[in-house]
């Protein structure tokens, strides 16, 4: 159960100028930066408990929406996201290769192409995501605004939680992840840890972007 609870609970989850500023300027209204030709780069982080320091894995995720597709009368963007660096298969990093993802803007939803969210920039309630016999994965936006400095830049973002409600009390588990996106820029910054642990393994920072 404990190795259940470490895996497969754990807390998972990370937009065209090229940008070397530190006050990026907004792009016009399209707060998921769904524009083909649009790019992001990021670098995953490791803590270090000895030396309580997030370290860099080398792991590095180039995310880039390649095309539109028509899906079930709805369009789509394809993004296309190559990990590299990975050789020692980093828990919670992606494993090296190509991995493609569609999704769509709907009423502030980034939903994906199964029609589950995969981030809202309205809804303030709390979406269960998954339902397991040892408890609930669930995610909710938070209020207000806060400001993250990355390699890219300073950007206004707003942010959700992700956590699991553990049997039999729905307690909330120690382990917590948060998500953030600046409106026009797409996903900033991620974390993911494990369950038990209130300190996130990896952390994953936009390194480089160009959005059209």
């Amino acid at each position: 159960m404990k190795r259940i609870l470490l895996y497969l609970c754990a807390l998972t989850f990370t937009f065209s100028c090229s940008n070397d500023s530190t006050t990026p300027e907004t792009p016009e209204a399209n707060f998921y930066a769904l524009t083909v030709g649009n790019s992001w780069v990021y670098k995953n982080y490791r803590y270090n408990s000895n030396t309580q320091l997030y370290e860099d894995t080398g792991v590095i995720d180039s995310v880039s929406i390649i095309s539109t597709e028509e899906l079930f009368g709805d369009t789509y963007f394809k993004f296309r996201r190559l990990t590299t660096g990975n050789e020692e298969g980093i828990t919670f990093c992606n494993p090296n290769g190509e991995h493609f993802e569609y999704l769509r803007e709907d009423n502030g939803n980034l939903v994906r192409s199964d029609g589950t969210v995969k981030f809202t920039n309205n809804d303030f309630s709390l979406r269960v995501l998954s339902e397991n016999a040892w408890g609930d994965i669930v995610e909710q936006l938070v209020e207000g605004e806060s400001t993250m400095n990355v390699e890219a830049g300073s950007f206004i973002c707003i942010n959700s939680e992700r956590y699991a409600l553990l049997s039999p009390d729905n307690d909330p588990s120690p382990g917590l992840d948060r998500f953030y996106y600046a409106d026009g820029f797409g996903l900033i910054y991620d974390t993911s840890s494990y369950v038990s642990n209130e300190i996130p393994a990896i952390i994953r920072r936009l390194d480089t972007y160009t959005i059209q």
